[in-house]
């Protein structure tokens, strides 16, 4: 946490600038004082692509308020909180680590991923915009979008990593090649740039925050925005990522001409997740952990609906399927992902080995709809210690405090052992399980779910099965050819995938399991955008003054990921459709 304070303490006398608006939190700004409105343009929801989009506006020198419903520890949102992974296609960092990639490579990914089945052709289909939104996401991944960043100062880990590696078919799911760079710094490296042209902004007078500002309706006069209404809460002095009050001290009404909603998505909200929750990944789980804090709610979508605003692709989301429960939680049923190496044995609640593509990092949802056709709510990782120190890596900012505190002494310490938050989950979470012996393992992995249902003898005939695969350089097991295949990558080499190795064998260095509980995270859906970001009402045609970006927005023209994501896709989404729309507005306003 200590990260945590040196970042709030940026832009200092931005800061003394937004505390003063702070205090008078129900005011106008100066710069609305002598006009009809209150500024040139609101922008709700003060996470990555409210920020982005604020830096645009400011730049162009619109007079903008940023508000959001929480507190300013809460500036940069969830995108703090990330691991700092980004989707680039040809880049510097790819070509040294000897990946051959391209724009037409990519693209047939996506494409393969997304499966747009709605409408891509038709002009009223929920499709249509998501599918040109990725084709300009696409052409800006292999395009501007590095040396954008590069020169904000942004810098990425050289060994690229390969997330989501797909179904079996080429032009099915997945990246074909590593394309996932981790920025050093993590999430809030990539926050900090757009943070600070904020708080120029606001020591400029261009910008004005309205923390704890909570939006009820966004105002129409004749069918136009023309502002927003809402709550001010009560001043909160809550640590980021908790929970804060929700008691109402003021009324707010400001006006402005034009909108942005960037309020984000449901993943807190796990009502509206199992509303919502689509019959292809089978019965929505009856418990899950949660992987954003609790004002992740997803209010500002309904609310946006009822200007007109047309809501496509809601039943598109992303859970994660690795999730543990943080021992040291920060808001309500916090998990944290692991972020898994290919050689984990995967296995459902009652110990039958997953098959092809249910394996760690190939296929995030499929695994997931694997998972709750079993008719439960975890599965299990059957592994070993070996694995463990080679392979897992956790998501979170705050579970990486070596690429997070940018300590390359620290980071390569991961190189002789275990990092220290690993070392922590194993040691207090609750769902890991670590023997010695096979018979020791099965005890504890029933014990923790106070059932029987791990029978020793069936878990032992397929892990030695496995094991039997690993006595040659190939294999008919498909898991296994994957490992090889991770194998002849530099980057998996060096930094995520151990030496095959039988999982029962002398060298393993004893055996871990882990229970795997299902993460909520991400929208894939929201409301529809054309390419400016402006919101699009049931006729297809923009409300006036109305703008959504980041995950609100499904990240781009109401789902810009289809049905599923290459990973390192959500941040850049954000940075994406909040620069779109921010310098859209401008020019509109």
């Amino acid at each position: 946490m200590e990260q945590v304070s040196r970042r709030q303490a940026l832009g200092v006398a931005g800061g003394v600038v937004a505390g003063a608006a702070i205090a008078q939190a129900t005011t106008p700004p100066a710069f609305g004082a002598a006009a009809a409105t209150d500024a040139d343009v609101i922008v709700v929801g003060h996470g990555l692509a409210g920020l982005v989009a604020t830096a645009e506006l400011a730049a162009a020198g619109r007079k903008v308020l940023l508000l959001d419903q929480e507190n300013e520890a809460n500036l940069g949102g969830q995108a703090y909180w990330s691991f700092g992974g980004l989707f680039f296609v040809d880049s510097d960092e790819q070509r040294l680590m000897g990946v051959k990639d391209s724009h037409d490579l990519a693209w047939q990914d996506w494409l393969g991923t997304a499966g747009f089945d709605r409408g891509v052709d038709d002009p009223a289909g929920q499709d249509y915009w998501a599918y040109r939104w990725a084709q300009a996401y696409v052409d800006f991944a292999a395009g501007e979008k590095r040396s954008w960043l590069a020169g904000l100062g942004l810098q990425w880990f050289p060994m690229v990593g390969w997330a989501e590696r797909g179904g079996g078919l080429a032009d099915g799911h997945g990246n074909s090649v590593p394309r996932f760079h981790v920025t050093w710094g993590t999430g809030p490296a990539i926050v900090e740039p757009f943070e600070k042209k904020v708080r120029a902004g606001v020591a400029a007078g261009t910008v004005a925050f309205r923390f704890r500002h909570r939006v009820d309706e966004i105002v129409q006069t004749n069918g136009a925005v023309t502002g927003v209404r809402g709550k001010v809460l009560e001043a909160s002095t809550a640590a980021r990522g908790k929970p804060s009050s929700r008691t109402v001290v003021a009324d707010f009404d400001l006006k402005a001409p034009i909108v942005i909603v960037a309020s984000g998505g449901i993943g807190a909200n796990h009502d509206l997740i199992r509303q919502n929750w689509p019959a292809r990944l089978g019965k929505a789980p009856t418990t899950m952990i949660t992987g954003v804090p609790a004002h992740v709610d997803g209010r500002m979508l309904a609310i946006t609906a009822r200007t007109g605003a047309r809501i496509v692709n809601p039943d598109r989301m992303w859970h994660y399927t690795e999730g543990l429960r943080n021992w040291d939680p920060i808001w309500p049923g916090h998990g944290i992902r692991i972020l898994p190496g290919p050689s984990s044995m995967w296995f459902d609640a009652t110990g039958r080995r997953f098959p092809a593509p249910d394996w760690p990092g190939y296929d995030t949802l499929h695994t997931l709809g694997s998972i709750t056709t079993t008719g439960y709510d975890y599965s299990w990782f059957v592994t070993t210690q070996k694995i463990v120190d080679k392979e897992f890596a956790l998501s979170g900012s705050e579970q990486n405090p070596d690429l997070t505190g940018k300590n390359l002494w620290l980071l390569l310490s991961r190189v002789w052992q275990t990092p220290g938050p690993i070392q922590k989950f194993q040691q207090y979470g609750e769902d890991f399980v670590k023997a010695a012996t096979l018979p020791e393992l099965v005890a504890g992995m029933n014990r923790i779910t106070g059932t029987g249902l791990i029978e020793l003898g069936a878990l032992q005939r397929q892990i030695e099965a496995r094991d039997r695969e690993i006595d040659n350089a190939y294999s008919k097991d498909a898991q296994v050819q994957g490992i090889r295949n991770a194998l002849s990558y530099p980057g998996d080499v060096l930094g995520r995938t151990a030496s095959a190795h039988k999982i029962l064998g002398p060298d393993s260095g004893g055996l871990v399991a882990v229970r795997l509980n299902v993460l909520t995270r991400k929208t894939l859906g929201g409301l529809q955008t054309d390419l400016q970001g402006r919101v699009l009402g049931a006729s297809g045609t923009p409300i006036p003054g109305l703008y959504a970006v980041g995950e609100a927005a499904g990240f781009g023209g109401g789902g810009v990921h289809g049905y599923r994501s290459l990973e390192g896709t959500f941040l850049g989404g954000c940075l994406f459709s909040g620069r779109a729309a921010g310098r859209a507005a401008a020019a509109a306003g």
